[in-house]
């Protein structure tokens, strides 16, 4: 796609904000460096526009690579202007959008440029967990700035144009025809969210922030619910992923993240009685590794930024293959540590826990605040006809089967469970949101006393 047929830096954050809302900083900025002809070169605004403006009502700090200006390269003085937004992002507490097509670091300025870019590294590192960061690619974003594009907390890809890598792709052994750097790539390899055309993407950014908090000390969009809370919920035992949460959901609307990465749950964001929520969901009944690590990364962004997290759990065992046998100790590790570090409300609801991989998934030894069942679901170590074969291996197959049926009473059962106090509550179905809304109003002044530390190592 050439300069041309690319919209313009402006363009592109006039159609983004609110209308009218656009206020242009730094227009005026140019670099200074004079070697290798620069001087001879016109670069407007230093090939960067930044702004502020509102989606929505709500403060944003943006910034737009222009393409069309040294190829969107990053100078000195282009990588300044990014991280004095970030100054001004952070004194606010206000949300950051970095909309990218740059073709790298400018040669022409060399180690100030280099430079430039690490403070940006420096301000994005500071910000985490203080204020939301997205990033839109729609050109390219290579090199050093790709690097920059996977420290946001969000990441969108232009479906037909943009590139994502770090090496260039010609240059990776066994890459053909930039595939590894295309979007489809990139989504199933988990580097970005949602991928559409720019409109699509530019519709989704401002869906996002409108549930989004604007910083750590917000708690998330807190709106009047439109919705009945005792709305029945009949049937969603049968249900898994998106198609349960959405369910679950003020009105049905479920804003996901990482689409295409794991295929054993879902992640995103909903409302309950208003409230913005984050919520992990299975989709299969054996835990991967993209999975853990899906999950542990929403949990994280969501004790960072104060919102509460909903777990549908549906688990009986972890993935059987030699890569999940190599990545899912790892991952489950930190999966665990994810929600044994949150200090804020959470709720699972449970279909099946069975074994370690429900035990990592949102359990009450976790520090789970309130944990519901159904009166049907099992929560064990271990299957029962899988049980029933270590305990009764000497005996028949009807001996083994009682063993089974024996096992999967005391030790499996949702009441058994209950009644040593590793469930709260067990419920009917249809009162799963009602149940949950209550649950999380009585949580809402929930407050934790840790140990001082730093910072964990997991």
């Amino acid at each position: 796609m050439d300069n041309q047929a690319r919209s313009s830096a402006r363009a592109r954050i006039q159609a983004l904000l609110d209308e009218s809302s656009f206020v242009e900083i730094g227009a005026l900025v140019q670099a200074r460096a004079t070697d290798f002809n620069m001087a001879e070169k016109k670069a407007p605004s230093d090939g960067v526009v930044t702004a502020y403006g509102t989606i929505d009502g709500r403060l944003v700090y943006v910034y737009a690579q222009d393409a069309s200006v040294l190829g969107g390269s990053m100078g000195e003085m282009h990588a300044r202007k990014i991280a004095n937004l970030y100054d001004m992002a952070m004194k606010m507490g206000a949300p950051v959008i970095a909309l990218t097509d740059c073709s790298g670091l400018r040669l022409e300025e060399a180690n100030d440029a280099l430079f430039g870019m690490g403070r940006i590294y420096h301000k994005q590192t500071l910000a985490s967990g203080v204020i939301p960061q997205l990033a839109a690619v729609f050109g390219t974003s290579g090199g050093g700035m790709s690097v920059l594009t996977a420290l946001s907390d969000f990441v969108f890809l232009e479906k037909e144009h943009s590139r994502l890598f770090l090496n260039a792709p010609d240059a990776v052994f066994g890459n053909k025809d930039d595939a590894i750097a295309k979007a489809e790539s990139q989504m199933e390899n988990g580097a970005a969210d949602f991928a559409g055309t720019e409109e699509e993407i530019l519709a989704e950014i401002r869906r996002l922030i409108a549930i989004l908090p604007s910083n750590n000390e917000d708690f998330g969009a807190v709106e009047e619910c439109t919705d009945d809370l005792n709305r029945s919920v009949a049937g969603i035992e049968k249900l898994g992923g998106a198609e349960a949460v959405k369910l679950l959901a003020d009105n049905g609307i479920f804003v996901q993240t990482r689409r295409d990465f794991a295929q054993d749950l879902v992640t995103g964001f909903i409302q309950l009685n208003g409230q913005t929520t984050g919520v992990v969901a299975t989709t299969e009944e054996a835990l991967r590794w993209k999975g853990a690590e899906q999950a542990a990364a929403l949990v994280n962004f969501c004790d960072a930024f104060e919102l509460p997290v909903l777990t549908l759990t549906n688990v009986r065992s972890y993935y059987n293959n030699e890569c999940n046998e190599r990545k899912m100790p790892r991952a489950a590790a930190k999966l665990a540590a994810a929600y044994s570090n949150a200090s804020v409300p959470m709720v699972t609801v449970v279909k099946n826990a069975i074994g370690t991989a429900g035990l990592t998934l949102g359990s009450k030894a976790l520090g789970i605040d309130y944990v519901y069942a159904y009166p049907d679901s099992k929560l064990g170590v271990m299957d029962a006809k899988k049980a029933a074969e270590i305990l009764a291996a000497e005996q028949d197959e009807a001996g083994k089967a009682a063993i089974a049926k024996e096992f999967d009473e005391k030790k499996n059962s949702a009441l058994s469970a209950a009644q040593r106090g590793y469930v709260d509550d067990l419920i009917r179905p249809e009162e799963t949101r009602q149940r949950i809304i209550a649950a999380f109003e009585m949580l809402c002044t929930k407050s934790v006393y840790r140990p001082d530390k730093k910072h964990g190592t997991v």
